[in-house]
């Protein structure tokens, strides 16, 4: 319960700081976002290929484990 509060009040706070009438960041925000979205794009991107390369481990695998089966049968 502590954190939900927490994080409301955070969130409060940020958009009290990128409105207008507040501390006026909304242009520092958008400068800030425009260069870490192709950074956080890239990161998005390897853990894209990371876990695809899993998953086509996880299908080789399960291949082998149901021929070893068959065999075993």
């Amino acid at each position: 319960m502590k954190s939900l509060v927490l994080g409301v009040m955070v969130l409060a706070a940020a958009l009290a700081a990128i409105v207008p009438a507040g501390l006026n960041w909304a242009p520092d925000v958008l400068r800030f976002l425009r260069g870490a979205v192709p950074v956080l794009a890239v990161l998005v991107a390897f853990v894209l290929i990371f876990v695809g390369i899993m998953h086509i481990k996880d299908q080789l695998d399960a291949k082998k484990e149901e021929k070893n089966a068959e065999l075993s049968h």
